[in-house]
């Protein structure tokens, strides 16, 4: 099986070989030491300040998306939000679930928001911004440098899903002013579901500690204050986070962050530009292209769910389909994971053939 989604993605053998073992106690030094180790790594590759946390919460990117929300928002807030896609609808809907007072910024289908469409809300006083950095069910990478702008001049607290960006694309958590990032086990850290991270900064922490949120499982301040003996406060997905780690030392290894969004970039490239050289009869939705995926849509009268069945069990290729109604519209094909440039020519080569076949 060659597997193209975005997550769960494609593991290296060592990530792999972890999976196969006996899954070991958890409550112990060794565990502990591997657990600061992870912290470490991923702050480093977060490029956050000395001085933030990390949280390893056993539970999907929507548990930490969850968490995030109801740990540093409350009804006394007024937040601001994108909702560009099914993953910044899903914020939105958390909000209303909450009673968070927040208003929406629903960008043009394909497309970032724009300097113009932020200017609007300067000095209206709101307190939050959350955004889904890469809206993967469209494929759009918003631009985190304009946001970035925006929340400082106005004094807003910037909260961020990385799960699909982060490893994928440039960022700098301190540079960039964001006080909260989330990320995910299967997406480039590309090991299996079931682990989702929050880097928060100093001032995050501050906030958790603050909040007293209706949640027991979802409450950070367990998270922190377990992490600080390399700990969790109910019992993790030990084996996930011991894949995480071989991961982290992975990427470490081969030249750490900058070095892995280069290798997911030139990924993407060169999907890109064969796709263009065979004249695939594809078009490219986003205007905003992050690395990690490529949305394609379909010309009429081809169903791009069919596109994802047939390259399923025709040919061992997974792409990654799309729900709603985009279903028959448009496909998707992520960069990340354990993935060379010779897998994308079996998938091209697969889709040449299916175009022969008049399947495209």
């Amino acid at each position: 099986m060659l597997n193209f989604t975005v997550g769960p993605v494609m593991s290296s053998e060592g990530v792999r070989a972890i999976g196969a073992e006996q899954v070991p106690y958890f409550r112990t030094p060794e565990f502990s030491a591997l657990m600061f180790e992870n912290e470490s790594l991923v702050k480093r590759f977060a490029k956050a300040e000395e001085k933030a946390r990390v949280c390893f919460m056993t539970g999907s990117g929507t548990a930490s998306m969850e968490a995030a929300v109801i740990n540093l928002f409350t009804e006394e807030d007024r937040v601001l939000v994108i909702d560009g896609g099914s993953f910044g609808h899903r914020f939105v809907e958390m909000l209303e679930i909450h009673q968070i007072p927040h208003q929406v910024i629903k960008p043009a289908f394909g497309c970032g928001v724009t300097p113009e469409e932020l200017s609007a809300y300067d000095g209206k006083g709101f307190t939050g911004f959350l955004v889904n950095l890469d809206e993967t069910s469209v494929g759009v990478l918003y631009d985190i440098r304009l946001i970035s702008d925006f929340c400082r001049r106005n004094g807003i607290f910037l909260v961020v899903d990385s799960i699909s960006s982060f490893l994928c694309d440039p960022f700098d958590m301190q540079a960039l002013g964001v006080q909260a990032m989330i990320t995910g086990s299967q997406k480039a850290l590309a090991c299996p579901p079931g682990i989702s991270l929050i880097v928060l900064s100093e001032a995050a922490v501050e906030r958790v500690y603050r909040n007293r949120p209706r949640t027991m499982y979802l409450d950070l301040k367990l998270a922190l204050k377990n992490g600080e003996r390399g700990q969790t406060p109910f019992t993790p997905a030990v084996g996930t986070l011991r894949q995480i780690h071989a991961r982290l030392k992975e990427i470490e290894a081969a030249g750490g962050v900058d070095a892995e969004v280069a290798r997911i970039g030139g990924l993407a490239a060169y999907f890109r530009q064969k796709l263009r050289e065979y004249e695939l009869p594809f078009t490219i939705v986003s205007h905003s292209l992050p690395n990690a995926v490529t949305p394609l849509a379909t010309r009429d009268g081809v169903s791009a769910h069919e596109i994802f069945v047939t390259l399923k069990d025709e040919y061992g290729i997974w792409v990654c389909p799309n729900g709603g109604e985009l279903r028959d519209k448009v496909f998707r094909v992520g960069h990340i994971g354990a993935l060379e440039k010779a897998d994308y020519d079996k998938l091209l080569d697969a889709l040449r053939d299916m175009q022969k076949r008049g399947l495209l």
